[in-house]
């Protein structure tokens, strides 16, 4: 199974969650704050990291921008854990490269699920990524072995999200995809009210893009499609 890393500085929900996923087949190591966590990965990679936000020495928000700024660590699954429930915090904890967002309190078999889902698809996406390292369509080509992407020969500097964005559609070329589909496979959550997180993402993929942004169409009332 999976190892993961839990960074948690309140000792009962940290062993709750430590337990919970032990007892369902994985590999558990916990940190109390982000100078332990940082110390551990410089000699192993986790498959998993579940994050909280408040730590007593470094922001989680902050923990997930340095993960993601490392090669070796930027497509690590990162599901974060906070007290903050509003719509904002959400979208800003996805938007900064989080793959989901779990608010307090939560039930041990929400987070199972959520871990489970989240490997799961990450399982798939290293697939696909092994059969087809390079995508195009039109002019965009995306070089999924150094996770670049280049518009008409120019490098063009995405998020993390819109990496996955662009990837998705791109790969599902000519096909529908509803955003309730996006969602799943790109931020791994089903909420009917995050619709509009898929929407903003488009927007600003689009403008980076540029005369390419034109290749994702929206169909109305459904979703999105890529197409040359």
């Amino acid at each position: 199974m999976a190892l993961i890393y839990i960074v948690e500085d309140d000792a009962n929900i940290c062993e709750i969650e430590a337990i919970a996923l032990t007892n369902s087949g994985h590999t558990v190591e916990t940190f109390e704050n982000a100078g332990a966590f940082y110390e551990r990965l410089t000699a192993s990679k986790p498959d998993l990291v579940v994050l909280d936000i408040m730590l007593p020495d470094e922001d989680g928000l902050e923990i997930l921008r340095k993960l993601r700024n490392k090669p070796d660590t930027r497509r690590t699954p990162v599901i974060l854990i906070s007290a903050k429930s509003t719509e904002l915090d959400r979208v800003r904890g996805l938007e900064m490269g989080a793959d989901d967002y779990i608010t307090k309190p939560f039930g041990v078999m929400e987070l199972i699920a959520r871990v489970k889902a989240l490997l799961r698809r990450t399982e798939e996406e290293r697939k696909i990524s092994g059969k087809e390292k390079y995508l195009r369509l039109g002019d965009i080509f995306i070089d999924d072995v150094r996770h670049v992407v280049f518009v008409s020969d120019e490098k063009c500097e995405l998020t993390y999200k819109e990496y996955e964005l662009l990837k998705l559609l791109v790969i599902n070329e000519g096909i529908v995809l509803t955003r309730d589909i996006i969602m799943e496979k790109v931020w791994g959550m089903e909420f009917e009210s995050e619709s509009r997180t898929v929407d903003m993402h488009i927007k600003t993929l689009r403008q980076k893009l540029g005369v390419c942004g034109n290749l994702i169409k929206t169909v109305r009332n459904v979703g999105y499609v890529a197409e040359a």
